[in-house]
């Protein structure tokens, strides 16, 4: 009762809760984000401690392979040549994905440059051998004149 009384006359009351603002800690985050106060008198946990290689690699190889499971299946590249590439995604060869689809692309083009050789050494070869035939058969169809040329003055002789 005498409590109450002194909360009514105003003696007694509530203090307020402290605040705990965010707003420094917000404010640190974005200077963090632009690359503040982390320098190396700031860390405590070695490089690896701090972000592990491991899952920079697992990041990687993952994103590689998405990357390469995306054209196998837009038919960008067959499966020989996602075996390969594959492969090598594995055993660490591309650096990241640009890499990868500059040599993807590299080696596309090469085959395509490989392909339009053969098929004009093809044509080529083809070309020839019927000019040859043709040439054989004219060959030929003077011969047969001139046989029959010969044959002709034989007969008007005898």
């Amino acid at each position: 009762q005498n409590v109450r009384k002194l909360i009514k006359d105003g003696l007694i009351f509530r203090k307020p809760v402290a605040v705990h603002s965010r707003a420094r800690c917000r404010e640190n985050m974005i200077a963090r984000r632009k690359g503040r106060h982390t320098g190396p008198g700031k860390r405590k946990g070695t490089r690896n401690a701090r972000m592990p290689t491991k899952v920079l690699w697992m990041r990687r190889l993952r994103v590689l392979r998405r990357l390469l499971k995306r054209y196998r299946a837009a038919n960008k590249v067959d499966k020989h040549l996602y075996h390969e590439l594959y492969m090598k995604v594995k055993g660490n060869v591309f650096k990241n994905k640009r890499v990868l689809i500059e040599n993807i692309r590299k080696r596309k083009f090469d085959n395509n440059r490989a392909k339009q050789q053969k098929d004009q050494v093809e044509a080529m070869r083809r070309k020839n051998k019927e000019a040859r035939v043709r040439r054989e058969e004219r060959k030929k169809k003077r011969q047969d004149e001139w046989m029959e040329q010969v044959i002709k003055e034989e007969q008007q002789f005898a």
